[in-house]
């Protein structure tokens, strides 16, 4: 268990305290669906919950961020391909 802090509420939760942009995209998915399922336990605080959604919606930012990382290389790599493709012919 880790001590977690929302401004002056400081509580204990079980969900990680690395920070978020050191996060892989594997790594920041799965701690969101930890941080789902102790939302969804219906045991934790109303601080805690709090607290986990803030962390939560960071998670969620950094997976959208290596999506869309992930989205602009594969376009640019389509449109690589494409280029190559129409210098050959």
């Amino acid at each position: 268990m880790t001590s977690k802090s929302s401004e002056n509420i400081t509580f204990t939760s079980s969900i990680s305290n690395v920070p978020v942009e050191d996060l892989s995209y594997e790594q920041a998915r799965s701690e969101l669906m930890n941080v789902v399922t102790a939302m969804e336990s219906g045991t934790s605080s109303l601080e805690e919950i709090v607290a986990l959604w803030e962390r939560g919606e960071e998670l969620a930012n950094r997976c959208e961020a290596w999506l869309d990382g992930a989205h602009q290389r594969l376009n640019a790599a389509r449109q690589e391909r494409l280029e190559q493709s129409s210098s050959e012919s």
